[in-house]
């Protein structure tokens, strides 16, 4: 049979070589080549940034993060003088605590972010703890950024005086 073969036979072993080439890198090379070109990028990215504790994912994580965190506290700018005081009031209320003081709204307590409100509450020291904690536990009102606890020494004597509680509360737009 292979005399009357119309091709040199050196030709069969070159097409059976090619043939054979195509078939290992169909099987074998192209997936190995396309793991080495990844294995590259990764170190190439890795020595790009030259610090194996980055994380590509982390800002956009902690951005989420925040946002949600915002979201528990946020309020409508428009109607907060009257409906979250009135919130507040009725919390305040419950635990016994009155709501003395709201200075008039100024723009220096405004950001692009969040309204700063200081309020002024009067009541036994245990009455505003327990309050301290429902307003901060209380959704949509806003957040405590700073509480100061003080006595009211200008209208009772010192054995009498009133414990005061000032809470700046942080709302976000």
């Amino acid at each position: 049979m292979w005399k009357y073969w119309p091709f040199r036979k050196d030709y069969l072993v070159y097409t059976g070589a090619v043939l054979l080439f195509f078939i290992s890198y169909g099987l074998a090379f192209s997936r190995t080549l396309d793991e080495w070109h990844t294995y590259r990028e990764l170190n190439q990215e890795l020595a790009a940034n030259n610090d194996l504790s980055y994380q590509p994912g982390y800002m956009e994580r902690k951005s989420r993060n925040l946002e949600r965190a915002l979201a528990l506290y946020h309020s409508d700018t428009a109607s907060f003088r009257s409906n979250t005081l009135s919130q507040i009031a009725i919390l305040a209320e419950k635990q016994h605590v009155r709501l003395t003081g709201v200075p008039a709204e100024q723009d220096i307590f405004h950001t692009d972010r969040a309204i700063l409100q200081k309020l002024r509450f009067t009541g036994d020291f245990f009455s505003l703890n327990r309050f301290l904690y429902e307003l901060e536990s209380t959704r949509g009102i806003g957040l405590p950024r700073s509480v100061v606890y003080r006595t009211d020494r200008k209208v009772a004597p010192a054995a009498s005086a009133t414990p005061v509680l000032e809470v700046l509360l942080e709302i976000s737009k």
